[in-house]
């Protein structure tokens, strides 16, 4: 099922003072509790002409249906480097912003991001926020996520990754992969133009630190994290998180 909606391009070269044109690619599997609030804060974060593409990796829920109300819908495995590639094929904007299904775009998101492109910027991300209180906790992680991405220029998809189009094709975007093809994806974009880390935060849900305890899923992270990096296959590593073949669920390092 497949739907499209009104897009208007705007962004006429790197230096513009226009708005862009912004093409917003959602992975999404099993999210019907998220996809629409997501979809409408991108949306007035963005400006109502913006293009949302949910490429939905088998979802058994309402996923798809929930979408198609307000974005098109597009169908891929469930990978979620295969799904962030299979929407970015087919985006008409100047500008690409792969936003997780429950995470919520800051309401300036597009002034700061026509802002760094205006700058020289080729890509970027914004600050690592979780939803709801903030514990002493969450505030740890927060602050360690977010010294993690300025000292080291690097970002998880939970940090709404952006980048204009040129670059994503130059670099040649996201790679196929299960687990970490945000990291992969940043790594290769920084080699082609500026990246920069944005002063807003993108608010992600707490739900896989609450579902499978706080210091755990932190534990978790920075092991697989550290087994990539070392050069475990990703695909080995996805079997081993997951129990399962790669999936595209929220709860994913």
């Amino acid at each position: 099922m497949e739907t499209t909606h009104p897009f208007t391009a705007g962004l006429q070269g790197a230096r513009s003072c226009e708005r862009p044109g912004f093409s917003v690619i959602i992975p999404a599997r099993n999210e019907e509790g998220e996809i629409a609030r997501s979809i409408r804060r991108a949306r007035m974060a963005l400006g109502p002409e913006t293009e949302i593409i949910v490429v939905d990796g088998g979802s058994s829920d309402n996923t798809a249906r929930m979408a198609c109300r307000h974005a098109t819908v597009l169908r891929a495995q469930p990978s979620r480097g295969a799904q962030l590639r299979r929407g970015a094929a087919v985006a008409s904007g100047r500008v690409l912003v792969f936003l997780h299904a429950d995470t919520w775009l800051p309401p300036d998101a597009g002034d700061r991001i026509r802002a760094a492109l205006g700058a020289g910027a080729g890509s970027g991300c914004f600050r690592f926020g979780l939803r709801g209180g903030k514990s002493f906790a969450r505030r740890l992680l927060e602050l360690s996520v977010n010294w993690r991405s300025r000292t080291f220029a690097t970002a998880t998809g939970d940090q709404a990754i952006f980048a204009s189009r040129a670059t994503y094709d130059a670099c040649g975007g996201h790679p196929p992969l299960p687990l970490f093809d945000d990291l992969a994806f940043v790594k290769a974009a920084r080699r082609t133009a500026p990246f920069v880390v944005l002063g807003s935060a993108a608010l992600t849900s707490p739900r896989r630190w609450e579902t499978r305890g706080f210091w755990r899923t932190v534990a978790e992270h920075w092991f697989y994290r550290l087994a990539w990096t070392a050069g475990v296959s990703p695909h080995r590593l996805a079997r081993s998180y997951y129990g399962e073949p790669a999936s595209a669920r929220g709860d994913r390092p």
